[in-house]
């Protein structure tokens, strides 16, 4: 299949018809049906049958559209950077973050950004630490926002601040807490735990291992996130990087550091064979303007 095959097909598995499929591409019916045969063809096997008016994807299809999708996307990408540099747009900037910066402190950072840069377009996404290198490695961004610094693969950094994990509690669960909280405090207290959650659950396990503390785990959390919700929802209390925190905090919850401090750094990622961009490298200030404020 090339690549007019593949736009055909995706067009018709999304819009559902030949007639649909023509309108989005605006070109005539008998061009789609042809382009629809003759991929059928050189794949060797069926990808719709009409059922009731309507085309309705064959199993196959459904398999081949998850791998199309991610090509589309790409060709659009493509696209749009075309047109940007035909228009003199002022470039892309195709950033991943860790959920935990993608909430609050990367949308912070991108409006900042933008109130000076207006021709900067962005391509925005979560990433989990374990897919941070093949998002990177496959070209499906330029930066990764993490805690972490591979210490083998062939990335660059680039040191923006720092964290720290800090206590996420309700008031009343917890009254009259003090400035810093020792892990002995949290002992009898239900726990939410983030043993398994990447390298901060990891952080804050081994302190616990060290001081000998054994807390009351009542639900085993993978991310940061449900985390902080089942706290707002009273099943607990827990421990994650204030960035969370302070993106989860309503009415009723506190955050408090420990004592002694859990810090961890936060970095900007790249290959090391596509170094930074003069763009890329004044939005990195700006998040670090961001990330740094207390």
């Amino acid at each position: 299949m090339n690549l007019r095959h593949i736009e055909i097909f995706h067009a018709v598995y999304v819009n559902g018809s030949v007639s649909g499929a023509a309108r989005a591409l605006n070109v005539s019916q008998p061009s789609v049906s042809k382009m629809l045969r003759h991929a059928e063809s050189l794949l060797g096997f069926q990808l719709f049958q009409r059922t009731n008016g309507r085309l309705v994807p064959t199993e196959d299809a459904h398999v081949l559209f998850t791998e199309v999708a991610e090509i589309q996307d790409r060709v659009y990408a493509l696209r749009e950077a075309g047109k940007n540099l035909r228009r003199g747009a002022g470039g892309m900037l195709r950033v991943s973050a860790l959920p935990s910066l993608a909430l609050q402190m990367l949308p912070i950072a991108v409006a900042r950004f933008l109130r000076t840069h207006q021709n900067v377009q962005f391509d925005l996404q979560t990433v989990h630490h374990d897919d941070m290198l093949r998002k990177l490695f496959e070209r499906e961004t330029d930066i990764a926002i993490a805690y972490e610094v591979p210490p083998t693969a062939p990335i660059d950094d680039l040191a923006l601040g720092e964290g720290e994990l800090v206590v996420l509690y309700r008031e009343q669960d917890m009254p009259g807490a003090p400035p810093r909280v020792e892990l002995e405090c949290l002992r009898g207290q239900r726990f939410i735990s983030l043993a398994t959650s990447g390298p901060m659950g990891q952080l804050f396990l081994q302190e616990v291992q060290r001081q000998n503390v054994e807390l009351d785990d009542v639900v085993l959390a993978r991310t940061f996130y449900i985390a902080a919700a089942l706290v707002q929802q009273g099943v607990g209390m827990t421990v994650v990087d204030n960035f969370t925190a302070q993106a989860s905090l309503v009415p009723g919850l506190s955050m408090r550091p420990l004592k002694p401090s859990l810090t961890f750094g936060v970095h900007a990622l790249f290959l090391h064979n596509r170094p930074l961009t003069a763009l890329a490298t004044d939005f990195l200030k700006t998040l670090r303007t961001v990330i740094d404020v207390p």
